[in-house]
């Protein structure tokens, strides 16, 4: 979310989820929270404390190596048994397992889907197809264009992923979510009041519970 390519790309597959999904999910983009602070802490906080509101997450694990803080945030989704969506539009094998193109270490975890798109042969061969010369290829902005087509391709993916993980079962045993939650609103550091955190984080998990999430 720091830089223009992933502003507009989030925005677009956001806003691709949502009309593929006919408005059943909404994305909250982190580039989208105003953090209550300026430093890099209380954005880290905010982040945190927002997806473990969230009823499911999708994560873009793009990259010849995993962006490491949405590796934390992935983690912080499985502590918490959310539902998940693992993204990858690389073309790129970035990791040492076979059936995942990514570090070994972040694959195996239950509740959570793969959709990986070959976004770059995708790309290219819709513009073969046209056989456009770069003059009007540019003028004509088909490269965008073409672009947010690939984008709609893997939103309907991520869609038919989020269904999927949506039915399965909690794997977070029943006699275990509170203690786990109030762990959770612990284990990261989060700046405020144990109390008030505790708090924050049983409604999170009697939101959950009340929609059949947990």
């Amino acid at each position: 979310m720091f830089d223009l390519k992933h502003l507009i790309g989030n925005a677009w597959l956001a806003e691709a989820i949502y009309e593929k999904s006919h408005g059943r999910f909404r994305c909250l983009l982190p580039q989208d929270l105003v953090p209550p602070g300026r430093g890099s802490r209380s954005i880290r906080d905010q982040l945190l404390r927002a997806l473990v509101a969230c009823d499911l997450a999708v994560f873009c694990f793009d990259g010849s190596d995993l962006d490491s803080g949405t590796v934390v945030e992935f983690m912080m989704a499985k502590f918490a048994d959310i539902p998940a969506v693992l993204v990858r539009s690389d073309v790129r094998h970035g990791g040492d397992a076979r059936s995942t193109p990514w570090n070994l270490m972040a694959s195996g975890f239950p509740r959570t889907a793969h959709v990986i798109v070959p976004s770059l042969p995708l790309y290219r061969s819709r513009l073969r197809h046209h056989g456009l010369d770069d003059v009007l290829r540019l003028a004509g902005q088909h490269g965008s264009a073409t672009a947010q087509l690939v984008c709609e391709q893997t939103a309907a993916q991520c869609v038919r992923a989020l269904d999927r993980v949506l039915a399965t079962e909690p794997t977070m045993p029943k006699y275990l979510r509170e203690e786990a939650y109030q762990w959770l609103a612990l284990l990261p550091g989060l700046r405020g009041k144990r109390k008030s955190l505790r708090k924050e984080f049983e409604s999170r998990l009697k939101a959950k519970v009340e929609r059949d999430l947990l």
